[in-house]
């Protein structure tokens, strides 16, 4: 028996999973992707030489407000307490990617899993605003969770399949 979906009533519509009757619990997720930049790209980033300002900076920003405003992109998430958001970068040069990382904490009665994965993709969104009048052949990959803990369903970690 697979499992079932709960963003769906018994006749099939569409509906915000109810949370009323939950306990609180301390939860937390963790996002990652990258965006594949061309060298131009890279160079111009780590040398702080676009023409919009700090890139990272300034995606940093973007991924933590990305998070805070999850439930009004994403038509069935519940809005939450963010308790705490950070987002990082790691630059790979050798194979031109910029990496961003999302962590989001809350303790609250639904997990965060959305609001990471958000905050990554708003990040990388916004590294390409802010890049494409140097280069457009950007790529952004592998946006996946990387881990979560708390709540009914328990612990996850991303493992290769």
């Amino acid at each position: 028996m697979g499992k079932e979906f709960s963003h769906f009533d018994h006749k099939g519509n569409a509906v915000m999973v109810d949370v009323s009757g939950k306990e609180p619990t301390f939860r937390t997720a963790v996002a990652t992707g990258y965006i594949s930049v061309g060298a131009e790209i890279m160079a111009a980033v780590t040398g702080g030489n676009v023409k919009k300002g700090d890139v990272l900076g300034v995606a940093r920003v973007a991924g933590i407000m990305g998070v805070k405003q999850t439930s009004s992109l994403i038509p069935m998430c519940h809005p939450l307490p963010i308790q705490k958001c950070a987002v990082d970068f790691e630059l790979d040069q050798e194979n031109s990617r910029i990496h961003a990382y999302c962590t989001v904490k809350t303790e609250g009665k639904t997990g965060v899993e959305m609001e990471a994965l958000t905050g990554v993709q708003t990040a990388l969104l916004t590294i390409y605003d802010m890049c494409k009048a140097i280069d457009k052949h950007m790529v952004m990959s592998e946006i996946h969770l990387v881990e979560k803990t708390g709540g009914k369903s328990g612990d996850f970690r991303f493992k290769d399949k």
